[in-house]
Formats: structure tokens, C-alpha cells, sequence
């Protein structure tokens, strides 16, 4: 992946931000068909929410697991996620980023969340105004208590199965397209609460593809594919992984 410390799953060269528990990072464009990884938001598909609270698709307004389902993985409260991002503003127990969909999104710091520079070990200096980041740890909402933050992540070249990220903006539509493989055995509602370097790889993955949104769970499917939820964004709410951390499908 992005940390020199993990295995990578995702080839080099693209270029945005990724924050996996909050920031922006060097991947602005995966490898797809489309022009930019974030689109405005289209006038012919269904209404969407923001992060931050509207309802709709995508914001927290759709409830339980992918928009309303109900199951072992239905949503009782924080889980690992992250987002990618430019740093907006710093303070002494963290910082904010924003996401090149627009979101803004908290990130906390801990004694035990661990910094990077590119490929380097680094301190929580490393952190400041206008830098892209990658942040993996726990979402609550719009807000990442961080376990580990990439400053200035390695560029990566992500394969995309289609279409791009469309940024929310209140009363505009999103979009009801599927793009690439949806597992057959995928249900909303259904699968496990995926943790730690598990959940890391996965939403690390769908954010390199997708950026501009926050990532507020992973869920382990049954055929041991991942669902990644995508918040703050009109397009896409369910991104698809495969056991190999490569992105096969996404779908509102």
C-alpha cells in the first residue's frame, strides 16, 4: 500500500491524496476511463447526502449498512475507515483536511498513531498546512481518531473498474450506475465488521481509486471479498475489493 510498511496493493502512479483516518494524498487520478477522479454532480440520478449529516445517499441519513440494511454489519458506532486530503488547518491535537470532493473532515491524534513521510518514518511535525496526506484509523462521522498518517504518500497507479467520484452539493442528484463485478452473494446489510490492517488495505484501496470521500467502515462479504462504504459524496457509497486489495466494482 501507501506505507512503507505494508505490503503494497496497489501499483505506482496517480496523483491526488488519500487520508485513511483523514487527509488528502498523491493520488489524483487512478487508472480509468474518465478525465478526473472527482465530477460534479449530474442532474439525472437520485439525491444524495453529505457526510455531515443530510440525508440521502452517502451522507449519514442512509441508514445502516449501504443505505438501510440491516444485519451483523449494520452500523452501532465508530469503525476503521480513513479518507485522503489536503491539510487545511493544524492545532495541537491534530488537524483538518479537506477532500478533493470538498469535505471537510477531523482528524485526532493519539500517543500511539504513528507518522510517515513518503517512504520515511516521521513525527507529527510533518504534519502541516497545504501538505497531502493519507490517514488510516477509527470514522466517527467526519471524524478519524488516526492510527497512522502519510504525509506526502508515494504517487500510486490504481487500476479502476469505472466511472469517477462525484462530489456532493446539496439538492443536486447523484448517480444510480455499477461499474465492474458486484459480488453475487452481496446483499446490503450483510458480512462482518472487517478491523485493523484488514480494513486499512481495503479502504486504503477504494480511496486511491475514489478519493474525495471518507470511508466510515469495511465489511468482510462472505466469499471473502470487502465492501467499503464511501460517505460525503454522491457517487459511490459501495466500493468492492477483492481478497487481493484491488478495486472490482463500485455501485451507489
Amino acid at each position: 500500500m501507501f506505507s512503507s510498511k505494508r505490503s503494497r496493493v496497489i501499483t505506482a502512479t496517480a496523483a491526488a491524496a488519500i487520508v485513511i483516518g483523514g487527509g488528502s494524498y498523491g493520488i489524483v487520478a487512478a487508472t480509468s476511463g474518465g478525465s478526473s477522479p472527482v465530477a460534479t454532480a449530474s442532474s439525472s440520478s437520485p439525491a444524495g447526502g453529505s457526510a455531515s449529516g443530510a440525508p440521502g445517499a452517502g451522507g449519514f441519513g442512509d441508514g445502516g449498512f449501504g443505505g438501510g440494511g440491516s444485519g451483523s454489519n449494520a452500523r452501532s458506532g465508530p469503525a476503521a475507515g480513513g479518507s485522503s486530503g489536503t491539510v487545511s488547518s493544524v492545532s495541537a491535537t491534530g488537524f483538518t483536511l479537506t477532500t478533493s470532493a470538498g469535505e471537510k473532515v477531523t482528524i485526532k491524534e493519539a500517543s500511539t498513531t504513528t507518522y510517515e513521510n513518503g517512504t520515511s518514518a516521521a513525527s507529527a511535525s510533518a504534519v502541516t498546512t497545504g501538505v497531502p496526506v493519507l490517514v488510516l484509523g477509527t470514522t466517527d462521522s467526519t471524524t478519524i481518531t488516526a492510527t497512522q498518517v502519510i504525509v506526502q504518500p508515494p504517487s500510486t497507479s490504481a487500476t479502476s473498474p469505472g466511472g469517477q467520484t462525484i462530489a456532493f452539493k446539496q439538492g443536486q442528484k447523484g448517480s444510480t450506475q455499477t461499474v465492474g463485478t458486484i459480488p453475487a452473494d452481496y446483499t446490503q446489510g450483510s458480512g462482518t465488521l472487517a478491523s485493523g490492517t484488514t480494513a486499512d488495505k481495503a479502504a486504503e484501496a477504494a480511496l486511491a481509486v475514489y478519493p474525495g470521500g471518507v470511508v466510515d467502515r469495511v465489511v468482510e462479504l462472505g466469499n471473502g471479498d470487502y465492501e467499503v462504504h464511501n460517505i460525503g459524496v454522491n457517487w459511490p457509497h459501495h466500493v468492492f475489493v477483492n481478497a487481493d486489495f484491488q478495486v472490482i466494482g463500485a455501485s451507489d
